[in-house]
């Protein structure tokens, strides 16, 4: 019952592609550039009506709704499994009604309740989102002077990415053809990941860091959670993640660049610029604003452009507010590195390589783990190896754990002289 059920939820999710719904095509970058980056980008409600979802939404409200009540009849309130498939069917009507509000003010809303705000506190008292994008501005600033840290010219092409990458993913899955490396025109972002491949963009080009950082990100931890999840027996829903699974996977994502030393601080500055680019539209800025805060932060006008698209696509560049999705990354970081710490003082670091078993939500890691003792769900056969051995992780986070009951205002006293 349980395969079954979770097969028909795999199948009702399957049109819904919410970044395919809300993207601007080409014709809205061309007719910005073209009036010279002084008017906003002609984005109206027309536009998204003129593009129809690929899907009736109100059957996939009823199909939803069907699912999620046949759960019950079938599986009761408090079966595990069952319950996590309850509320994946409650947040991909939630998923459905985003879509059908593009260009309003719903749309927005309706993402913050998804992706969050850059508003949201982790704990009452602690600082927020905006809090951390502020913070982490001014560290970078500091940063800014060291020669060391000079961004790199890129070195190689699309073509050649796909090459490197195709090589160094086909033998950390075992198989060359486990994985698609491959070239395309028509994403945003310079990569993508789908759901056994990797994606380029034709006319991007790329510095040594950062394709080690499509390897570890991209590679290890997306591709490597699909395929986990593909390969579950009778839980084939965790090969399929709604927006709650998106703020873990995008975390464990960042999380295993650092730990994997993949990362850099020209990386972490656009994760931070991002968290900002939407605090900004979440007070009110319109794309023109943030377009230039972008601009003021050193990206070129292309790459302005794309970073503020990200923001306002599916809404409009005005008067909507955002779309919340790029504060996934960094809310998702916080999440994650607090819940090892966790599971590291409580003895309980066995769990955290469940969270590759597919495209989980770190709500449900607890459910995981006794599914994983019923037999339900297998534990993940492709881990990064910064999380398939454990030893080390756990001693950093043991030193981390007391590390962080320091105060960081005494030992800048202590260290005064040192500077």
């Amino acid at each position: 019952m349980v395969r079954a059920l979770s097969d028909r939820l795999v199948e009702a999710q399957r049109p819904i592609r919410i970044l395919d719904a809300i993207k601007w095509d080409d014709d809205i970058e061309r007719a910005f550039f073209a009036r010279g980056c002084r008017e906003l980008p002609p984005v109206t409600p027309e536009y998204y009506r003129a593009r129809p979802l690929p899907f009736d939404p109100e059957q996939k409200l009823h199909e939803f709704h069907q699912i999620e009540r046949d759960i019950r009849r079938q599986l009761g309130e408090f079966n595990a499994p069952g319950q996590i498939m309850a509320r994946m069917c409650q947040e991909y009507r939630e998923v459905v009604h985003l879509l059908t509000h593009r260009g309003t003010r719903a749309f927005a809303e309706i993402s913050e309740r998804l992706y969050g705000s850059a508003s949201d506190s982790f704990h009452a008292g602690d600082p927020n989102l905006a809090d951390l994008g502020h913070m982490m501005s001014d560290i970078l600033d500091n940063l800014s002077h060291e020669t060391i840290f000079s961004q790199e010219p890129p070195c190689y092409d699309a073509g050649q990415v796909v090459e490197l990458l195709s090589a160094r993913l086909g033998e950390y899955f075992r198989d060359p053809s486990a994985v698609r490396v491959k070239l395309s025109d028509g994403i945003v972002a310079d990569a993508a990941a789908g759901s056994d491949y990797i994606k380029i963009r034709t006319d991007a080009r790329f510095t040594a860091r950062e394709v080690r950082l499509l390897e570890v990100h991209e590679g290890w931890v997306h591709l490597g959670t699909t395929l986990n999840g593909l390969s579950q027996p009778v839980c084939t829903f965790l090969s399929k993640g709604p927006p709650s699974s998106t703020i873990t996977q995008e975390g464990l994502a960042v999380l295993t660049e650092l730990f994997a030393f993949a990362s850099h601080p020209a990386r972490v500055r656009r994760l931070t610029n991002r968290i900002r680019g939407v605090a900004m539209a979440e007070e009110g800025a319109n794309f023109l604003e943030v377009y230039r805060y972008f601009l003021n932060e050193g990206y070129d006008a292309r790459e302005s452009y794309q970073h503020t698209m990200r923001i306002f696509r599916g809404s409009l560049p005005e008067g909507c507010g955002p779309f919340t999705k790029d504060l996934c990354y960094s809310k998702g970081f916080v999440m994650v590195y607090n819940y090892i710490r966790l599971a590291v003082r409580r003895g309980m670091v066995r769990q955290v390589p469940l969270l590759f078993c597919g495209k989980t939500n770190l709500a449900d890691i607890k459910i995981l783990g006794q599914l994983v003792e019923e037999g339900l769900v297998e534990r993940p056969r492709f881990v990064p190896p910064q999380f398939a051995d454990l030893h080390a992780l756990t001693a950093w986070m043991c030193y981390a754990n007391f590390l962080n009951r320091l105060s960081l205002k005494r030992i800048e006293e202590d260290y005064a002289a040192l500077f």
